[in-house]
């Protein structure tokens, strides 16, 4: 009994036909019509449901007789069933056939059915049922929140980062969790469906982005992998209810990869009924397909201004100040300080440059995670892997490696709280790519694969700034973002740090001009320490009188505002949000460069410790001591801080360990990285 889009009727003897449901069946009702009939009517069995199209139906002499329509036009006769049957021929449909003005029927054609249902559902609605009367809705993925459509999480465990998976793996519970249910249905009489097999298939390329696990029947953990790479069909073997004629299985996905610039982040799924065929010449026939469609859920970033959860940390001797101090800040913030690893090779000072602390999630699990951009080679096995809490995950992201002073450093990407800029929304805030912004043989940008990658997970729009200028190549070295303490309607709940070299000049002016002009930078250091960094303990007037200084922070502070209008404009700041620390910048070239790699080019980095390299841990900022003047015995630098910031409800905590500017060690950001609170929102609430 084969399926047949279009089923001829016989006025002979009944015609048989299998109905899917969700699938409608063409009749030929012209093909047996006697010539001398001008019209017929259609009567159906219970759950059987018909629909005639392409034309009105002919008027009747009686009023409670059933419509009848004409044989001269062209029609359309649909029928399709609402529920399966557990019989054979439980479905019964009658075509009357009609002479002119006669009320009894010359001739009647007979069609039995019998209703089969294949159905393969995902929780489209995100609400954790897996029924979906819509076919099509499961076939499609909407944004927005009257949107709809079915979400996988990527594998982000560290113990299978780049392993590969055996045919058979024993799950834990907590990996269950993380994993996306697809449930296949198939419901019919016994004696129609043992003529039937399954295959659940995607495409090849498809394939290669996810795995579908078939739990096993002992009760165990155990689950058989089904599809994935180099496995893109399988046939389920019969497992029927003899009795009911039904098949119920469940199957658990899981993405291997973010969306990226060749994936669209889009996976779909099919299960296919196909009849088996009982003669050697006659090829096996599809009865039906249905359809269901996932979007990997994408990496976010997430910004300073959330709240933090655990601080991990490198222990180097150089550093142990740093890591005292932070450690408090934790202890303020209620964050917890994750395992302090030790760090043999003395790499630890790339921890933040080389990796970022991100999230994905789906409507069942929230999974946070560390995104590894190996820049350092040494770094490709790096111990922070194993040092992460239980539940965080790792995965590795191969990008092009700038080699020195690394622009693209997934770990010093900046990201703003949520913004609303130009009419448009972005509740998941924007990520902020450098840039050198036009083309020359030193110029340095983002790499192309890793501008792609982030622009490829939708959700927060990157804007481009101009970062070149910087030795670093890094944004986050003349600004920071910080939380504000009290939600004002109207007004951003986050304030933007820009760095300004002319209100650290006004502020050197202002004490000179109270008479403390010989107070010194750099007072109390050892001159090892200015020597490796190459600098000297200097007076304020010597510095106000330093043109070439002054001009080099001219310099410095045109491409600050060259960035402070971009980011108002592309963040909808106003100047109100927007607060100046007082920084200043020195020419140099690039440190430690082969000479091969040298440039004749100069670069800006922070004259003294930067701070705008602060920690942000709530309203606890630990903030890098600047060694400024020090007038009446405190460093006019950190006094101009505080007066800015604790006003604003900050408490500012100066770190002094001066051996993490070092050019050997970097900023002492770079020794920690923070795992903060995600977003509120879900992402698949907003329209990219």
């Amino acid at each position: 009994m084969a399926f047949r889009n279009i089923v001829p009727l016989s006025l002979d003897s009944p015609t048989h036909a299998v109905c899917v449901l969700g699938m409608e069946i063409f009749l030929d009702i012209s093909g047996c019509a006697p010539r001398a009939c001008e019209s017929f009517s259609v009567d159906a069995s219970l759950g059987v449901v018909v629909r005639v199209c392409g034309a009105d139906p002919v008027e009747s002499r009686e009023k409670s007789a059933a419509p009848r329509w004409p044989l001269s036009r062209p029609t359309d006769v649909l029928v399709a069933m609402t529920s399966p049957n557990f019989a054979e021929d439980e479905g019964k449909v009658m075509i009357f056939y009609h002479q002119p003005d006669e009320d009894a029927p010359m001739a009647t054609a007979v069609l039995h059915l019998t209703g089969i249902e294949l159905s393969l559902d995902v929780d489209i609605y995100r609400s954790g049922r897996f029924e979906a009367a819509d076919k099509q809705a499961k076939k499609t993925w909407v944004w927005g929140p009257g949107g709809w459509g079915a979400i996988l999480l990527v594998n982000c465990s560290p113990s299978v980062s780049g392993q590969p998976v055996d045919k058979s793996k024993v799950f834990s519970s907590e990996e269950v969790k993380s994993l996306s249910q697809m449930v296949l249905k198939v419901q019919g009489p016994s004696c129609i469906t043992k003529n039937y097999r399954v295959v659940l298939h995607t495409s090849k390329e498809e394939s290669e982005k996810a795995r579908v696990y078939r739990p096993q029947n002992d009760g165990s953990m155990t689950f058989e992998l089904i599809l994935g790479p180099e496995q893109h069909a399988y046939t389920l073997a019969p497992q029927w209810d003899e009795v009911k004629g039904t098949l119920r299985e469940t199957f658990y996905v899981e993405a291997l990869e973010f969306p990226s610039a060749s994936f669209s982040g889009l996976i779909s799924f099919s299960a296919s009924l196909v009849e088996e065929s009982q003669d050697p010449l006659v090829p096996e026939a599809v009865l039906c397909k249905d359809t269901v469609l996932f979007r990997v859920a994408p990496c976010i970033f997430v910004p300073s201004t959330q709240m933090p959860l655990e601080v991990y940390l490198c222990r180097e001797l150089q550093v142990q100040g740093f890591v005292s101090t932070v450690t408090e800040l934790s202890e303020r913030s209620n964050s917890q300080v994750a395992s302090v690893y030790e760090d043999p090779n003395r790499l630890g000072r790339w921890l933040q440059d080389e990796m970022a602390f991100c999230y994905t999630q789906a409507p069942h699990k929230t999974v946070s995670l560390v995104l590894d951009t190996p820049r350092v080679a040494k770094l490709d096995d790096f111990p922070m892997k194993y040092s992460l809490s239980p539940g965080v995950g790792y995965l590795t992201l191969h990008t092009q490696d700038h080699t020195v002073a690394s622009i693209d450093v997934v770990g010093k990407l900046m990201v703003s709280p949520p913004v609303k800029a130009q009419g448009r929304e972005y509740p998941l805030g924007r990520v902020l790519i450098g840039s050198s912004f036009y083309p020359s043989k030193d110029s340095r940008n983002v790499s192309r694969s890793l501008q792609d990658f982030l622009r490829a997970q939708q959700v927060q729009a990157p804007v481009e700034l101009f970062s070149d200028w910087l030795m670093t190549g890094h944004a986050c070295e003349f600004m920071r973002f910080i939380p504000a303490q009290y939600k004002v309607e109207g007004k951003k709940d986050f304030r933007l740090l820009l760095a300004s070299p002319s209100s650290c000049y006004k502020l050197f002016k202002e004490r000179q001009k109270e008479g403390y002009g010989d107070a010194m930078l750099f007072e109390g250091l050892r001159k090892d320490q200015l020597l490796s960094n190459g600098r000297e303990a200097i007076t304020i007037n010597q510095l106000l009188a330093d043109e070439k200084m002054r001009k080099q922070n001219d310099y410095a502070e045109k491409c600050i505002h060259l960035n402070r209008g971009i980011l108002k404009r592309e963040l909808g700041l106003q100047e109100e949000d927007i607060i100046p620390v007082p920084q200043l910048f020195c020419l140099e070239h690039i440190a430690n460069a082969p000479p091969s790699e040298q440039t004749k080019k100069l670069y800006a980095r922070p004259y003294f410790p930067d701070l705008l390299e602060m920690v942000v841990m709530g309203l606890n900022l630990g903030i890098p001591k600047p060694f400024g003047p020090r007038i009446n015995g405190t460093c006019c630098l950190e006094e101009r801080i505080c007066q800015l910031l604790e006003p604003l409800g900050f408490q500012c905590t100066f770190i002094d360990d001066f051996d993490c500017y070092l050019t050997e060690i970097g900023d002492f950001c770079s020794c920690a990285n923070i795992r903060r609170v995600p977003f509120a929102f879900k992402w698949w609430g907003m329209v990219p």
